[in-house]
C-alpha cells in the first residue's frame, strides 16, 4: 500500500539535491520533521505547496482573495509553500517593452527582465497574507535555492537547496517563491521557460517532502476533454500519473508536461483545482492521498474510496493538439541508413518528431516515402535543413501540410480491454472523418486528421466512449483556461 512514508524515504535524497545523496534531509538537519509528527499527535496537520498561476493573482483583488485561501489553510493547522506566477498579462507586457527597444534582445537579460514579474507578484501576494494575520516571506528563485543550467529561456532544475524556504516554515511562516526562475552555477539568474512555475511548484514539493502539491488554475480540475469543444465534458475526480503524462503530452493545457514529468519522476501527488471555487478539483497519483489531507482532496483520492474502485475506466480522456504540422519526404531510396540520415538532418537543427509513419509504393519497391510531425514551430528549421540536404538524400519531393490536426485517446484500461481501436475508428467513419496518421502507446491511441476535422473528431469519439456528462461541470473563471 502506498504511503506517506515510504514515499519520504525514497525521496529522501532529494531534499538537497537531484543528485540522488544519501543522507539527512534539509527537513531532518532543521527539526521540520519532529515539528511536524509533534503538531500531528493532536490536529490534521499536512505539508502542502500551493501554485497560483497568472490567472489566480491578474490583480490586486484576486491577490487578496487568494490570500485568504492561503491563510484558511495555514489556519486548518497545515504548513504551506506558495508558488506564483506573475499577474496576469505582466510577462507579456514586457516582452512587448523589450520589443520596443530591440529586435536582439541578449538571452542575459531577458531573462533578468521577465522574472520581474513574479518578484512583483510574491512581494505582493506576501503583503496580503501578512494583512491577514499570517507572517509570510517572500522568496526570489535564487534564494529558494532553485539551482539551473545556463541555458537563458529554456533552464533546466540541476539541483534543489530550498534551505531558506525549509527554514521559513520550521519557524511558522508561509514561504512564498516566485516561480519560474532559478538561478546558475555562475550566478545568473535564468528563466525555465514555458510551465516553469507548474515545475517550480513541483520541484519544492519533491525536495520539501511535501504531502501534496497543488496547482492552482481557472477551471475546476482535469477534463474528459477540452470544455471548449466538448461542452459535456465532466471532471476527472483521480487519474494516475501516467495519464496524465500522456495526456499532457498530447495537448492538454491544464498542466504542463515538464511539471508532469517531474512529478512522476519524484512521485509527487498533485491536486488540480481553480483559485476561483471550492470545488475538490482532480487528484493525480499513483496512490491514495495522505489521510490527513480529507476534506481538501476530493473523496475519491483517499484510501478507502480508492480499494472500492475495483475497476479503471476503460478511457480516462481525450487530448487533442493543433499545434502541429506534416512533412512528408516523398521518393527516397529504399536502402539502410537513408531514414537514420534525415532525422539526423532534422535533429541537428533542434526539431522534435512526434509521429513517424514509412510506406513503400507497390508501384516503386525501390522508393520509400517517410511522413512525420513536428511542432509547428520547428517546421520551417526542418524544411530548410531537408532542402540545403536533398543532394544527399537524394529524395524526390518535399511536401508539407501545416493543417492538421491530433486527437489522442488515453485510458489504462486499453491494456485488458480488446475493441477500443474498433470503437475509435468505428466513432470517426460514423462522423465522416479520415485518418491521416496513427500512433500508439500501451495506454494511448493518436490520430491525425484535417485540422477543419478536429472539433467534430473530438466530439465523436467522446460521446462514443460514453464520456459524456449529464450535466454542465466545465466553467473557466478567468478566460484562459490555466
Amino acid at each position: 500500500m502506498w504511503s506517506r512514508a515510504g514515499r519520504s524515504r525514497r525521496l529522501g535524497g532529494h531534499a538537497c539535491s537531484h543528485g540522488g545523496q544519501n543522507g539527512p534531509s534539509i527537513l531532518d538537519s532543521l527539526g521540520l520533521a519532529a515539528v511536524r509528527a509533534e503538531r500531528r499527535d493532536g490536529e490534521t496537520v499536512a505539508l502542502i505547496v500551493q501554485k497560483y498561476g497568472g490567472s489566480s493573482v491578474a490583480d490586486t483583488a484576486a491577490i487578496k482573495r487568494v490570500a485568504r485561501r492561503i491563510v484558511d489553510t495555514r489556519n486548518a493547522g497545515h504548513q504551506v509553500v506558495v508558488v506564483v506566477s506573475a499577474m496576469g498579462d505582466t510577462t507579456d507586457d514586457l516582452l512587448e517593452s523589450a520589443a520596443e527597444i530591440t529586435d536582439h534582445a541578449p538571452e542575459r537579460e531577458m531573462d533578468i527582465l521577465l522574472t520581474a514579474g513574479e518578484r512583483i507578484s510574491m512581494a505582493l501576494l506576501a503583503m496580503a497574507v501578512t494583512e491577514l494575520g499570517a507572517p509570510a516571506h517572500s522568496y526570489t528563485g535564487a534564494q529558494a535555492g532553485i539551482r539551473t543550467d545556463s541555458n537563458f529561456g529554456r533552464a533546466q532544475i540541476v539541483g534543489m537547496v530550498p534551505e531558506r524556504v525549509a527554514r521559513a516554515v520550521h519557524d511558522g511562516l508561509v514561504a512564498i517563491v516566485a516561480g519560474f526562475q532559478g538561478v546558475s552555477k555562475d550566478e545568473d539568474v535564468t528563466t525555465l521557460g514555458r510551465g516553469g512555475s507548474d515545475t517550480t511548484a513541483v520541484a519544492l514539493a519533491a525536495a520539501l517532502h511535501a504531502d501534496v502539491c497543488e496547482i492552482y488554475t481557472d477551471v475546476d480540475g482535469l477534463f474528459s476533454a477540452d470544455p471548449r469543444i466538448v461542452p459535456k465534458a465532466h471532471r476527472l475526480r483521480t487519474i494516475s500519473q501516467e495519464e496524465t503524462l500522456e495526456l499532457a503530452a498530447h495537448g492538454a493545457k491544464i498542466l504542463h508536461l515538464r511539471a508532469v514529468e517531474y512529478a512522476r519522476r519524484h512521485n509527487v501527488p498533485l491536486h488540480v483545482r481553480s483559485s476561483f471555487s471550492e470545488k475538490e478539483g482532480t487528484w493525480i497519483a499513483n496512490g491514495p492521498a495522505n489521510p490527513q489531507l480529507a476534506g481538501l482532496v476530493p473523496e475519491a483520492a483517499l484510501a478507502q474510496n480508492q480499494e472500492e474502485q475495483m475497476e479503471q475506466p476503460i478511457i480516462s480522456g481525450i487530448a487533442h493538439d493543433r499545434s502541429q504540422d506534416k512533412i512528408t519526404v516523398a521518393g527516397i531510396p529504399n536502402s539502410p541508413g537513408k531514414a537514420a540520415r534525415i532525422f539526423e538532418v532534422v535533429a541537428e537543427v533542434g526539431a522534435n518528431i512526434d509521429m513517424i509513419v514509412q510506406n513503400i509504393p507497390v508501384a516503386n519497391p525501390e522508393r520509400a516515402n517517410i511522413t512525420f510531425t513536428l511542432p509547428e514551430g520547428d517546421a520551417r528549421r526542418a524544411l530548410d535543413a531537408l532542402e540545403a540536404h536533398r543532394d544527399e538524400l537524394r529524395y524526390q519531393e518535399l511536401r508539407y501540410n501545416p493543417d492538421i490536426g491530433k486527437l489522442s485517446l488515453v485510458g489504462a484500461g486499453m491494456r485488458t480491454n480488446p475493441g477500443v481501436s474498433a470503437r475509435l475508428f468505428g466513432a470517426l467513419s460514423q462522423a465522416g472523418i479520415n485518418i491521416d496518421l496513427i500512433s500508439t502507446s500501451e495506454i494511448r491511441i493518436s490520430v491525425v486528421t484535417k485540422l477543419e476535422d478536429l472539433d467534430r473528431a473530438v466530439q465523436a469519439v467522446h460521446t462514443a466512449f460514453g464520456l459524456d456528462s449529464t450535466e454542465s461541470e466545465a466553467v473557466v473563471y478567468g478566460g484562459s483556461g490555466r
